[in-house]
């Protein structure tokens, strides 16, 4: 398969979808530590699906396995698990925000420091990690990535701080932007997460011995216990004894600053299953449909998701509004990032490929289609004509979110601005004729508010991060306004 012919065919497919860059997961103290890295990320396979690594620690020297693609097609394989012998284990799964598609991007990055050998990986964005990393090169470094996370490793090889734990407490306390962070050293399990807790990150429990990973889902599926979320701005060091007993110290940034938890988790992101932010997320979803359903009813027979996100957001949706909900679309599970090498005629199928309607549940029925999102709208216009080719009399859309008008850069995959329905089209009307729809209408901010932590949007003092809708960034973006900088002095030179 050629780039060419993949690019714009997986454009087809995921160009019209958000995407996270990753999930990750530790252990330390347990003797299957890669085969719970192993299962932890194949529960957080959604947050990423272009590549997975693991690295584990055995009392002498470390092993990395690194693959791109699927957890399930490399490391169910008990061969690639023996190579990965040890106590310790930590594991990610990728789907790129920084940096290209190649295996040196792969994390666990690992290096061997002053200090000893140090593996990390991370889950967002940093937002000066561009200006860092200049400044690090100018200085000397030698980049082996195009990451940011490669960014950390110098900052704890660079710091003047005596031991790896207060060299990774010094190098976190340098970069900006919303992540969640892990690290092994030889002994020791690190955790740390934003200032502001922008992507999520818990602690987990497995017969007392600690575990950091994405979502709660990934504690599920190896039976552990959930402890609690880590904190914003906190770092946490898990450390073996020479007895054999585990340490756990925890440390808080010195200027704290309010929780705002990216609201795409509960929207997106997150598994149906999982607890973020002490929510369960299947029921925000629900409960964005029944605000949905309150704020912009309409006169339909039937109430169909958009699958799988749109799901939960129109059994909410049905129940508040009383409209049948069925099962209207059926998603094909089966077709991955790379399918075949598509030619025209196979590309001109467009969304088909992942979605067929249900002509049964459709034909000659008002239909409402509920889905969690849209961020360039070249799906939903593909969908739209799908129903309306399978016999639907009408096709209403119903957003389970507000309208998305910014871009982010904190580990969410959004096109430009000038890319987004939102921005292309002056008014609602306007991007409902572009999307082929007889109605369309959105979720308010205080509607998905209320749906997520029971009260409306505090103006003042967001209780989450919601700057794709409203604009309002949460920390500095430095790394922008370098790159807007440079951009701005290339067009001066140019103009003389």
């Amino acid at each position: 398969m050629t780039d060419h012919h993949s690019a714009s065919f997986n454009e087809d497919l995921d160009g019209d979808t958000l995407h996270e860059e990753c999930g990750v997961f530790g252990i330390l103290g347990h003797k299957d530590a890669a085969t719970l890295t192993a299962l932890g990320l194949h529960a957080l396979q959604h947050r990423g699906q272009e590549a997975a690594g693991i690295v584990t620690f055995d009392g002498r020297q470390f092993y990395t396995e690194k693959r791109m693609g699927l957890v399930g097609d490399h490391y169910t394989d008990p061969a690639t698990l023996a190579k990965l012998p040890g106590f310790i284990g930590m594991g990610h799964t990728r789907y790129s925000t920084t940096g290209e598609v190649a295996l040196r991007n792969v994390q666990p990055l690992f290096a061997e420091l002053e200090v000893g050998g140090i593996a990390i990986a991370h889950n967002g964005n940093l937002t000066n990690g561009l200006t860092l990393r200049r400044q690090l090169i100018a200085d000397g470094a030698i980049c082996q990535s195009t990451s940011d996370t490669e960014v950390v490793l110098h900052l704890i090889a660079r710091s003047k701080q005596v031991g790896s734990g207060e060299r990774f407490i010094d190098a976190i306390g340098q970069i900006e932007g919303g992540y969640s962070m892990l690290a092994i050293t030889r002994t020791k399990l690190m955790a740390a997460r934003d200032p502001h807790g922008i992507r999520p990150l818990v602690m987990g429990d497995l017969d007392g011995k600690p575990i950091f990973c994405s979502e709660t889902c990934a504690l599920d599926i190896i039976g552990a216990k959930f402890v609690r979320d880590v904190e914003n701005g906190e770092v946490i060091i898990c450390e073996i004894q020479p007895d054999g007993s585990i340490s756990i110290e925890s440390r808080k940034a010195e200027k704290p600053r309010p929780e705002r938890l990216c609201l795409f988790e509960y929207v997106y992101f997150a598994r149906p299953d999982s607890v973020v932010g002490g929510r369960n997320v299947y029921v925000a979803r629900k409960n964005m449909g029944i605000n949905l359903a309150r704020e912009k009813p309409v006169e339909a027979d039937v109430v169909v998701p958009v699958p799988d996100g749109g799901t939960p957001a129109a059994i909410g949706y049905a129940q508040e509004s009383g409209i049948p909900f069925e099962l209207g679309i059926i998603r094909n599970h089966y077709v991955g990032r790379t399918f075949i090498e598509p030619t025209q005629q196979i590309r001109a199928f467009g969304v088909k490929l992942k979605h067929s309607a249900n002509r049964a549940m459709i034909e000659g029925k008002r239909v409402v289609l509920v889905d969690d999102s849209i961020v360039r709208g070249t799906t939903s216009v593909k969908i739209v004509q799908m129903i309306r080719d399978a016999g639907a009399r009408e096709v209403h859309i119903r957003v389970a979110s507000p309208m998305i008008y910014h871009p982010d850069f904190y580990g969410i995959d959004t096109p430009e601005a000038d890319k987004l329905l939102a921005n292309q089209h002056e008014d609602l009307a306007s991007m409902c004729a572009y999307i082929g729809a007889d109605s369309l209408e959105f979720l308010s901010i205080d509607g998905l508010y209320r749906a997520v932590g029971g009260e409306a949007r505090n103006a003042e003092s967001p209780q989450f991060t919601d700057h794709y809708f409203t604009g309002d960034y949460p920390t500095r973006l430095l790394d922008k306004e370098a790159t807007s900088n440079v951009r701005k002095l290339a067009v001066l030179a140019s103009n003389g």
